[in-house]
This record gives structure tokens, sequence and C-alpha cells, in this order.
């Protein structure tokens, strides 16, 4: 689902070969059980046809350092849609399935999942030159980004929510689309695992049944033993839908980061509308300086009342400090209007790009499914009319 021939992959080859379970201490000197994945990163013309690849440079990654990696790209990168992270606990699964975050089937679906993080990112023609990022891939700077997402990170408050409501809202509603349909795999995933495994329930009676039958018996024998696969045929299906499964996880949590784009958008434009505000209270007290005109109850205009008008040399310095504001006024809401402006037309530019991509996944993921299911009916057809041939023999 990712182009390698675009951006940093055009240099590198990048993969998370494996994951590996260690003990140690924690931050507050407690002994933890944690897993760590080895992220292996070779040059990409070092490997030529035929040849033996060169030796990777590697390293080891925790999970935490990737949610750290991503975080310092949210908030560097407000307007660019950040591939989402795996999913840090088992979430949507049918009752068969571990959910625990160090059961082996779950670390290594979470390594495929860290790994087109990494690849999705290094794709990407803005966040592939990041400097930061090609540090997380080459050595040991968790220091580094946190120092410099911890200075970032204070420019980050979300106040108000007005702009960009149409891909907020269709962002949630894919949300809970996906959610549902999550839902509704895991449960019919449960289901279809019941009715496979009784079916093993056939094989069971029909080789009683063989026992007792001269001529009937290996024909009833053979049938139970195609009764037997089929009921055991369900673990590799549900294994395999695994795989579709956090196809979609992916864009569920994808969802997240389209909605972060919006918050920083709707931070950006109200601070577009506070400095217009103040502009206009600026231009409003020259006027009622000029005029001698106050419209509003002010502590100026009752100082006046009460110990008399100021002199006119007061008068033109306040207008003189009034007009010097109001310039900075305008250049301030001239500067938040271009920061918006740009800021519109490079996140519209990447949400086009993310709409594409998506498009293009989620068809080929659903295709997939498609035919697997297609697949799995044909293989239980095909049980059924051998079962048949064996009943005919008899």
């Amino acid at each position: 689902m990712v182009e390698r021939g675009t951006s940093l992959l055009k240099k590198m080859e990048i993969s998370v070969a494996e994951a590996e379970k260690r003990t140690g201490k924690n931050t507050v000197n407690m002994q933890e059980t944690y897993t760590v994945y080895l992220i292996e990163i070779r040059p990409a013309e070092s490997v030529t046809e035929g040849g033996t690849p060169a030796a990777p440079d590697t390293l080891w990654r925790r999970y935490s350092e990737f949610e750290l990696l991503r975080t310092y790209l949210l908030v560097t990168y407000p307007y660019i849609i950040i591939p989402p992270l795996p999913e840090k606990r088992a979430e949507f699964v049918w009752h068969k399935l571990s959910a625990d975050n160090l059961d082996p089937d779950f670390v290594e679906r979470r390594r495929v999942g860290l790994e087109n993080f990494l690849l999705r990112v290094a794709s990407h023609h803005v966040l592939s030159n990041d400097k930061i990022f090609f540090l997380f891939l080459t050595e040991v700077c968790k220091q580094k980004i946190a120092n410099l997402w911890g200075k970032k990170l204070l420019l980050t408050f979300v106040l108000l929510y007005r702009r960009f409501t149409a891909l907020k809202q269709y962002s949630d509603e894919l949300n809970t689309v996906v959610s549902q349909l999550l839902r509704v795999r895991a449960r019919v995933a449960d289901r279809l695992y019941g009715v496979y495994k009784v079916h093993g329930n056939y094989g069971r009676v029909f080789s009683e049944w063989s026992a007792i039958e001269r001529e009937m018996g290996d024909g009833l024998q053979s049938a139970g033993h195609h009764m037997d696969t089929y009921a055991a045929s369900i673990d590799d299906i549900l294994e395999e839908e695994e795989h579709y499964a956090d196809q979609l996880k992916e864009y569920l949590f994808y969802t997240d980061a389209v909605r972060s784009v919006c918050k920083k958008h709707e931070l950006m434009q109200y601070e577009l509308e506070m400095a217009s505000q103040d502009l206009a209270y600026k231009k409003q007290q020259k006027e009622e300086l000029v005029t001698g005109t106050v419209r509003v109850f002010s502590l100026k205009g009752m100082t006046s009342k009460l110990f008399g008008s100021e002199t006119q040399e007061q008068r033109e310095s306040r207008l003189s400090a009034i007009e010097q504001s109001i310039e900075e006024g305008v250049e301030a809401v001239m500067e938040k209007n271009t920061e918006c402006r740009d800021f519109v037309s490079a996140a519209w530019e990447d949400i086009e790009r993310f709409k594409e991509q998506k498009d293009k996944d989620l068809r080929e993921a659903l295709i997939s499914y498609a035919i697997m299911q297609i697949s799995m009916c044909k293989k239980g057809i095909q049980v059924w009319s051998n079962a048949k041939d064996c009943f005919n023999k008899m």
C-alpha cells in the first residue's frame, strides 16, 4: 500500500525486521516487561540484482518512542495528516484472539503496523525530509525529539472549532462507520468460528458410523476426513482476516490525524479573529479621541468628567500612541491572515493527497477481503462436493 519509489525511499530501504520481549526497570525503578522493535535501514543502491545486500544499520526502538516521534510530527506539521500508529492494545477482537499486548500474534501485527508507519512517513514529500525523523532511523535521539516537541507544544492550544466543519464531520462519520464495520466483522468471526468447528462433529459422527458399516464404511470415513479438514481450516482463514482488519484499523486511527488538522485550523482562525477584534477596538479608541465622543463606559471617560479634560499635548501624545498601535495591529492581522491562508493551502493539498491514498487503500483492502470470502465459500462448496462423491461411492 506504500509507494516505495518516492522521497526518502528512493535513497534507502526501511524495515522493522523483528520484535523482542525485554525486562527492565522503568522511570520509577519498578520492574516491567516490554517489547522493542528492530529498525533496519540500508542504502537503496546497495541492493543489486542477484547480489548480496549490504549489512543494514540497525537500532532498537520501543513503541513509546514511535509515539514520541508521531507527536513531534503532529506539532511540527499541523497542516499534514500524519500517518497513525498501530493500536497500543488490541481492540475489536473476536473472542478467540488474545487482547494481551505481549501476545506473539499481536506483537507481530504491531511490528507490521510500525513498519507501515515508517514507510508512510518516508514516502511523504514533506515528512521524509524532516531531520528528526532521519535521526529517529539512525541515532538514539529520544531526548532531541522530546526537547523540540516540548518547545513547540506550548503553541498548540485548541480553543474554538469553526472551520473545516465538513472535513471534521466526515472524519467523525468515517470513524463511526469503520468502528461499526470492525465490530460486525468481530461478531461474524466469532459465529463463523463456531460454525466451522461444529463441522468437526460431522467428522466424529461419520467416523463412528463407519465403524458399524461394511459397504458404507469407507465412504463415511472419507467424508468424515473432509469434515475434519473443513473444521480445521477456520484458524488460517481468521488469521488472514486479521490482516485486513488491521488495514481498516489504520484508517480508524487516521481519523484522529484529520481531526488534528481541523483543530489547528480552528486555532489559527480564532487567533485571526482576536487580532481583528483588537484592531477594531484600537480604531474605536482613535475615533473617540478625535471626536471626543465616548461610545461605551470607560475609566478614562469617567476620569475626564471628574478631573477635567486632558491637555492638547496629552491628546496628541495619546493619539500618536494609538496610531502606532493601530499600525502594529494592521500588521498583526495581515500576518495572521497570511499564516491562515498558507495553512489552508498546504493543508488542503495534503488532504487531497490523503483522500486519494485512502480511496486506493480501502478499495484494495475491501476487494481483497471480498476475494478471500469468495475463496472461503468455494472451499466450503468443494468440501461438500467431495463429501457427496464419497456418499455416491458407498
